[in-house]
């Protein structure tokens, strides 16, 4: 009897887990009225984030140039493998005008900073502890790419990895004149 009853109370208890996990990803994807999934065409969204390293990040410090606002994780094997044709492609892009900004979701200051020196990465990478920018972006999934021209406009929104020879024409394409 004692074993039933255990029984019991463990399986309620996964139950009642479970229900509270579901209640909570209906309410964040469903109900929360911050969210927007940002188009073509719209302003981007500011934000202020930090990096691990504590450096400040805001997006509106970056007008006037292009921006490629990459969304990634250390976990995604399609961002891993475009992050060294991001960064060669920045140094050469930075002169002219076109900044990237890889923001990293949700995940810690150690676990960013191995990834970004075990692939040597000189861009800045501010991280969303708390996927509020991820969010209010709409980005689903990783990784996923926001070509943002010199007056903070969305002219395209990229998902899924790239090529290097893609990135390239990309940011050609959000070069200031």
């Amino acid at each position: 009897m004692a074993k039933k009853r255990k029984r019991l109370i463990m399986r309620s208890s996964i139950l009642g887990a479970i229900t509270v996990m579901l209640a909570y990803v209906f309410y964040t994807n469903f109900m929360s009225g911050e969210e927007t999934n940002v188009q073509e065409g719209e302003t981007a969204p500011n934000f202020v984030l930090e990096t691990a390293d504590g450096e400040r990040v805001e997006l509106k410090d970056f007008r006037g140039k292009g921006v490629f606002l990459n969304f990634w994780g250390t976990y995604c094997p399609p961002c891993e493998e475009e992050m060294p044709h991001m960064n060669e492609l920045y140094k050469e892009f930075r002169e002219r005008g076109v900044e990237v900004l890889a923001v990293n979701v949700g995940e810690s200051n150690l676990a960013v900073n191995r990834f970004a020196d075990r692939h040597d990465l000189s861009f800045p990478m501010p991280i969303d502890e708390n996927k509020s920018v991820l969010n209010r972006y709409g980005v689903s999934p990783l990784p996923s790419t926001f070509l943002i021209d010199e007056n903070g406009t969305v002219q395209r929104v990229l998902l899924g990895a790239m090529t290097e020879e893609k990135m390239r024409g990309y940011m050609e394409e959000i070069e200031p004149s």
